[in-house]
């Protein structure tokens, strides 16, 4: 049989009768005064009443009953009469012996009640002395007057001789082991939802999908221990059904719930059934937005997406109410507060009348910023940061800016801005509005360490000293050292954020290092001064910028043509540098869209048996095309030269390579290109790159397939001639600061001393 189980009314109401009170004063009453209880009364009185001393009859009322007095040294509180005497004694009834005769009638005695009562009782022997059970007066409770007679007793083994102690044997008793049931007896039941069709097709959300998402039957996985076990995810189940349908408008649906047996009533499978009413779905029919005036007058109504005759969705209430309060911050109100809303439901037509009350409070301007707590930079460095000038109409997205920026230094370990009143007007009827920052300084020392493997750098290891705010306000000292099988140096650099400008660096680098590659092997001492506006994985800018200077001393191996060897030569390089970059990406390590542009130029200057200028330019371009959410199509072009010297007037390492894992894949680092008689470059004066990949994630995990062209010239523009190939493919694992990168790829038209296989391991895509 189908179990119908219907929900019992939250609540109910019971009508109580005011003669419980009555009884209970009575009670208390007699309680307090035992003896009252035992007298007999007399048959020409009632028990209202009572005799003195003298015999004469005397009316007993509540606060005429004569109470001994507390000792003396009694500390007793003081309590007062939750009812009065008065209301006390009126409420008693009057007894009169005529109307109950029992009221006349003298008590009866102990023993004669439990006569009567045992004789009542069936099997009961009240007589007096009665005889013991089997003779034995060891069984018998030897009550002269039975209130409930002795048990029959017909066992003789009762009256028997005990035997002998050392005859007397004990058989230990043994008990069954319970059966090992290894298997687990589980119950199968399939869910079913009935009445739930109409309401799916009216509204945009799929109910069935989300009860599926959250549904304690759905969980069970179908199978459940007992009964029992059903009928309670079934009555959880009632309860999350009844939700979805408020959240969409119906209000006051009928929701039942029955267990069922299969189709055939053979099939061992229960069905579980929520049958559902859903009944009238409630529509807004007013919308009362209550709330002063603001400026401009429709500023709540236009952000407040609420419509009389829309149905009544909790998404659509939360989200309308959410845009209001973000939307009067973002608009000059700092102080806005939106209130409890009210939703008067009528259930009859199914309308519901919306009221929410918004404190728009004062109409603000940005004013002054203060500071305190354990401070990292005083509060001229945070005006630094800001975006708005004092008189600015107040913008909360304004105050999130700088809140973010503060944070971005990574010298706080935590950080808050929030608007403070002044009450000093500022036109307009509008007032000043201070931001006060509370500072709680951070560690400002990091210690940091990357490993890197890429074929033909090999593998590098660097290892970073960081004091972010050695030279407040955001003066940064770092020391590194570089060690790896071809690169190793060490060098410090000064770097102040935000100098005296939102997001511009000035930096000061001097470092020494060794570069041992099959192109050249170096010995470098560079002095270097630069001011950038750059992007951040925080902070990603549409347009950067750079320029600075650069002063080198080099020692490097060149190969020498007339002694057909490689020696080595001092190079003394000043130089200034500009580079410019357009942004239109949507990620700085890892791009899905949009494109990207860098421009750098650098004029220099060598000092080598001669004074020799030239220029060196370079042009970067990338573009990415998302195909779906988890394809991506990337591509990228480079373009460098050197204008103004011969090849053997400029440095080996200011000269252009191609090949490696920035640049042509499935080539050795700086393997492309003219090579010298003993198999290694010598690099060129123009340089034309172009890689495309295909790019496909899948959770924090992706592959990559691509494939990479380019060539170094000795000429000064690029021939686009004689280009080499690489594929490959690789494998990418995202993480929050930027996937990391795994490629392996080879040669097409492998030549004579090339590898077949090159690995490249880093952080951030290839491009």
């Amino acid at each position: 049989m189908p179990r119908l189980m219907d929900t019992m009314p939250p609540c109910s109401l019971r009508k109580r009768d005011s003669s419980s009170v009555i009884a209970l004063s009575l009670a208390l009453f007699l309680a307090t005064n035992p003896a009252h209880a035992q007298d007999s009364v007399p048959s020409n009185s009632t028990p209202n009443h009572t005799a003195d001393a003298a015999g004469e009859e005397v009316d007993l009322e509540a606060g005429d009953v004569p109470v001994p007095a507390p000792p003396a040294d009694a500390d007793l509180p003081q309590v007062d009469p939750i009812i009065s005497n008065e209301e006390f004694n009126a409420s008693i009834p009057d007894l009169d012996v005529a109307d109950d005769s029992e009221l006349d009638r003298p008590l009866e005695s102990i023993e004669a009640f439990e006569r009567r009562i045992a004789a009542e009782q069936a099997d009961a022997e009240p007589e007096a002395g009665q005889a013991a059970p089997l003779g034995s007066a060891a069984l018998s409770d030897e009550d002269r007057v039975e209130e409930i007679g002795d048990a029959p007793v017909r066992d003789a083994e009762l009256v028997a001789p005990l035997p002998p102690i050392e005859q007397f044997e004990v058989t230990p008793v043994e008990l069954a082991e319970p059966a090992d049931d290894e298997q687990d007896v589980t119950i199968a039941y399939e869910v079913r939802i009935e009445g739930l069709e109409a309401a799916n097709e009216e509204t945009g959300v799929d109910l069935r999908d989300e009860f599926k998402s959250l549904s304690a039957l759905r969980k069970g996985d179908g199978k459940a221990a007992n009964v029992a076990m059903i009928s309670a995810r079934l009555s959880e189940d009632r309860e999350l059904m009844q939700a979805i349908l408020a959240s969409e408008g119906w209000h006051s649906p009928v929701v039942r719930t029955r267990i069922d047996r299969g189709e055939d009533g053979k099939d061992q499978k229960l069905i579980a059934v929520l049958s559902v009413q859903p009944g009238k779905r409630y529509v807004f029919s007013e919308i009362n937005i209550d709330a002063e005036p603001t400026v401009p007058p429709s500023l709540i109504a236009d952000n407040f997406a609420l419509k009389a005759g829309q149905p009544i969705i909790a998404s659509r209430v939360l989200g309308a109410e959410a845009k209001v309060a973000v939307a009067l911050p973002e608009n000059g109100y700092p102080f806005a507060q939106v209130g409890n809303r009210d939703i008067l439901l009528d259930r009859e037509t199914g309308d519901g009348v919306y009221t929410l009350p918004v404190d728009i409070g004062p109409r603000g301007r940005f004013d002054g910023i203060t500071t305190d707590g354990d401070l990292a930079f005083d509060a001229d460095h945070i005006r630094v940061l800001s975006r708005f000038k004092r008189g600015d109409l107040y913008d909360s997205r304004m105050v999130d800016d700088l809140r973010k920026a503060l944070v971005a230094t990574s010298l706080f370990s935590t950080v808050s801005v929030e608007p403070r009143k002044t009450g000093e007007p500022a036109g307009d009827g509008t007032e000043y509005v201070e931001l006060h920052v509370n500072q709680q300084a951070g560690p400002p020392r990091t210690i940091a360490g990357s490993v890197g493997y890429a074929a033909g750098e090999g593998i590098t290891a660097e290892a970073t000293w960081t004091h972010r705010n050695m030279f407040p306000p955001e003066g940064a000292l770092i020391a590194h050292v570089l060690a790896g099988t071809r690169q190793q140096g060490a060098g410090v650099t000064f770097r102040r954020s935000n100098a005296g400008k939102r997001d511009r660096t000035f930096q000061v680098v001097a470092e020494a290092f060794h570069n041992d590659y099959d192109a050249y092997s170096a010995y470098t001492g560079r002095l270097a001064a630069n001011i950038a506006r750059d992007s951040t994985p925080i902070w990603q800018k549409k347009l950067t910028y750079a320029y600075g200077v650069e002063l080198l001393a080099t020692g490097e191996t060149d190969f020498n043509a007339a002694t057909g060897t490689r020696s080595r030569r001092t190079y003394y390089i000043a130089g200034v540098s500009g580079q410019a970059g357009f942004d239109q990406t949507d990620s700085l390590l890892d791009p899905t869209e949009g494109y990207r542009l860098t421009a750098l130029v650098q004029p220099e200057a060598t000092v080598n048996k001669g004074f020799d200028p030239y220029v060196r330019a370079r042009l970067d371009a990338s573009a990415y095309y998302p195909v779906t959410d988890q394809f991506v199509v990337a591509g990228r072009v480079r373009l460098g030269t050197i204008q103004g010297a011969g090849l053997f007037d400029i440095a080996p390492s200011r000269r252009f390579y191609a090949g490696g894992g920035g640049s042509v894949r499935g080539f050795a680092y700086q393997k492309l290109g003219e090579l010298a008689p003993d198999g290694d470059p010598i690099g060129g004066r123009s340089l034309n790159e172009a890689s495309a990949e295909v790019r496909y994630r899948f959770g924090n995990y992706g592959v990559v397939a691509f494939i990479d062209a380019g060539q170094a010239y000795r000429e000064t523009t690029p021939q686009f001639s004689d280009l080499r190939y690489g594929v490959g493919i690789g494998g990418r694992f995202y993480t929050n600061f930027g996937p990391v990168r795994l490629d392996v790829a080879t040669p097409l038209s492998r030549r004579p001393g090339e590898a077949r296989f090159n690995i490249y391991v880093s952080i951030g895509q290839a491009f």
